[in-house]
């Protein structure tokens, strides 16, 4: 916890100037709640401040709150005049609430409503099989057992007409069984109610009276496939009691926290790389589940596009998973996710997540073998070196090598244990060395931990990548995350990736994209028409998105944007006819050509003479919100920077002095040619032998590997 007289070494401060001045004298605030840390990030008139708390997982806004109280105080002690305790609070929150609700499966007892004989499609699914030769494996249990889900014998076709009318018989004797069922949540999801919604919402208002929250699915996700539908609205219902008692909660002791200042607004960040606020987030909870690792992703976009990075892949260490995302020319959302095998089609960044992270548990199983995560030791106990743990993680195997150069974390608030991260690496390896019969050193156990776990995670880079046709050597690899730096250069070295850009703040990097990131609306729906030309769309195309955009400037204006402040872009699903899946093209200009083309890229293949399908159209509303800028050095004065002391530090099966620099010490145009380990607040970064660090004009730390870089020059000279 942050002690009450903060300074310099507990809080990192950094000037900054505000892009727009209509809230030039709110205090702005990005919360990351992770599972080791809340990380904070606050700008007010021309101050920012960057910090971690240890994040409280049983009440995660006791955190938050006790971070609110310290940073007001920082403030104030920062620019007395400006009285920061007394100004209205911005507060951008990326929660992990409905993550872990849902792999935990500690959601709310939830009933499914659906039409009479489709009970069950959240248990059969579809064919596709993630292991195709496991012979044994399992599929994850539904969210709603089957004596909660019920059928009402009603029937719409796929054009909107009814065929079976949906009778007050039938609502009554539902609203009879859930009242006797106890539920705490209820999702509806009618066949084909995306084309005609009026059988959705009777039953909504049959059910108002129980006073239950209720879920349906034309509001949610008003597309088909009806799997993937039903699964997204049921998720939603059984989170919403859950994020909905920890938002209220949030907000009613927001409200306390403030009631001697202007107020405070709170919201939320979505999966999709914006925000919304409590309230929405409280009703639909299933567009918060990659809400923090969203974040990182927004900010890492900004930041490479000012440092001219190119394109990007993300890499989010954290302390209890990794998140890794491939950005060419902008983040891309994805509708086909799936979190804990379950499908979510509302639009998501397409973030791919491994139980890699500092906490990450390191364990032999039954085969002999050595395995590393998924499961975290998390903030409580958390790592053993912290004081508490007992059993060997990440962390503690790179201070076994040496690799926090003698230093704690966040500039000596948490002071690390060397001898007990010792003790549980020598207890490793004796169950390594009883499982291979040969005798395995402390040292020897630390570098394999850490082996399996760079394995773990690029596999993950490997799979966003590699997989799917792109070429990791074209691309730069953006680090953060309290144990990215650690880890980066060795995973960019195995990957041939040249470039890693390690930004400023990159322990709380994701809350900087919370503050980053717009107020985004996301809608859409199903039409189904063929497109014969490119001369524009058709008529109901037309008509559909209008209805669309009418929508969103209403939602965003209940936002509190005015039009000015409004960013509204069309897309369209398209595909071949015949196809199963499709592409996401902008609806503007020749669409036709637009999706041949992307069907090339992606497939590697096009047919302009077959018909092709508009299967949904999409729009993403935006309200543009106040940012900080990012501030640039005006000067850049190359020089080789001088280290602060010598650490002896295990690269490798050899004990090696290695330079250590202060990271506020290095000036823009700072160079580092030798194996240093930088510290800093909230991260450490190890740059190996081959590789060559410098710190460009946004202050974003620039690691080269020289061979790569050698290679792809002598490249281009061959081919001119």
């Amino acid at each position: 916890m942050l002690p009450g007289d903060l300074d310099k070494r507990s809080i990192m401060m950094k000037k900054t100037k505000i892009t727009r001045s209509a809230n030039a004298h709110s205090l702005r605030i990005g919360v990351d709640t992770g599972g080791t840390f809340t990380d904070f990030i606050a700008v007010f008139k021309d101050h920012q401040l960057t910090f971690k708390i240890p994040s409280t997982p049983r009440a995660p806004e006791q955190a938050i709150l006790d971070g609110l109280i310290e940073l007001t105080r920082a403030f104030d002690e920062i620019d007395g005049e400006s009285d920061a305790s007394r100004v209205a609070m911005d507060i951008v929150h990326g929660t992990t609430v409905a993550t872990n609700a849902l792999l935990e499966r500690k959601g709310a007892r939830t009933a499914l409503v659906t039409t009479a004989g489709f009970e069950d499609v959240i248990e059969i699914g579809r064919q596709a099989r993630p292991d195709l030769y496991n012979l044994s494996v399992t599929r994850p249990d539904p969210l709603v057992p089957r004596e909660l889900r019920f059928g009402l014998k009603e029937r719409i076709t796929a054009d909107g007409g009814v065929i079976v009318p949906l009778k007050q018989t039938e609502l009554a004797w539902l609203r009879e069984k859930l009242k006797r069922a106890k539920v705490e949540s209820i999702a509806v999801s009618l066949l084909f109610s995306f084309a005609d919604p009026s059988h959705e919402r009777a039953v909504s208002e049959a059910l108002e009276a129980l006073n239950i929250p209720v879920s349906i699915s034309n509001q949610i996700l008003p597309e088909y496939r009806e799997y993937e539908r039903t699964s997204t609205v049921v998720i939603n219902a059984y989170l919403a009691p859950v994020v909905s008692r920890y938002l209220s909660g949030l907000t009613h002791a927001l409200s306390r926290h403030a009631s001697k200042r202007g107020g405070s607004r709170l919201r939320i960040m979505q999966s999709s790389g914006g925000s919304i606020s409590a309230q929405v987030a409280a009703r639909e909870p299933v567009r918060t589940i990659l809400s923090g690792p969203a974040g990182g992703v927004v900010a890492a976009m900004q930041t490479a596009e000012l440092a001219d990075a190119g394109d990007i892949i993300t890499f989010d260490m954290g302390g209890t998973s990794t998140d890794v995302a491939l950005c060419r020319g902008a983040a891309r959302t994805t509708n086909e996710a799936q979190i804990a095998g379950l499908p979510v089609a509302v639009p998501i960044l397409d973030i791919h997540t491994v139980g890699a992270g500092g906490g990450s548990i390191a364990h032999v199983d039954a085969g002999g073998a050595l395995r590393v995560g998924p499961q975290s030791a998390g903030a409580d106990p958390g790592p053993a070196c912290y004081g508490k743990g007992t059993r060997p993680t990440v962390t503690d195997a790179n201070l076994a090598l040496g690799r926090f150069a003698g230093g704690g974390l966040l500039s000596g608030q948490i002071k690390l244990d060397e001898e007990r991260a010792a003790a549980v690496i020598d207890e490793l390896a004796a169950e390594m060395s009883r499982a291979s019969s040969e005798r395995v050193t402390r040292v020897q156990a630390a570098l394999g931990v850490i082996r399996v776990a760079n394995s773990n995670m690029e596999r993950a880079l490997r799979l966003v990548s590699v997989e799917r046709g792109h070429d990791p050597r074209f691309f730069t690899l953006v680090s953060f995350g309290g144990a990215g730096g650690l880890h980066a250069a060795a995973l960019a070295g195995g990957l041939r990736i040249p470039r890693v850009l390690i930004p400023a703040h990159p322990g709380a990097f994701s809350a900087l994209g919370l503050l980053l990131a717009d107020v985004i609306k996301d809608y859409s729906r199903t039409v189904m028409t063929s497109i014969e030309n490119s001369h524009g769309h058709p008529r109901e195309i037309e008509r559909q998105l209008a209805a669309l955009e009418k929508r969103a400037i209403r939602d965003l204006r209940a936002e509190g944007f005015a039009p000015s402040r409004m960013n509204l872009s069309r897309t369209m699903a398209m595909r071949y006819r015949g196809q199963s899946f499709e592409l996401e093209i902008e609806a503007s200009g020749d669409c036709l050509a637009k999706f041949h083309q992307a069907h090339l890229e992606r497939y590697g293949h096009a047919d302009p003479q077959r018909t092709v399908e508009i299967v949904s159209v999409r729009l993403r509303g935006a309200g543009i919100t106040e940012k900080p800028e990012l501030k640039r050095a005006g000067r850049v004065q190359r020089s080789e920077a001088q280290p602060q002391r010598s650490a002896l530090v295990w690269l490798g099966e050899k004990r090696v002095p290695v330079s250590v620099y202060d990271r506020a010490g290095l000036k823009p145009g700072a160079m580092i040619d030798t194996p240093a380990i930088i510290i800093e607040y909230g991260s450490t970064t190890l740059v190996p032998a081959g590789w060559r660090a410098s710190v460009d004009r946004w202050r974003n730390l620039r690691l080269d590997f020289r061979e790569e870089i050698k290679r792809q020059k002598a490249k281009g000279k061959r081919q001119k």
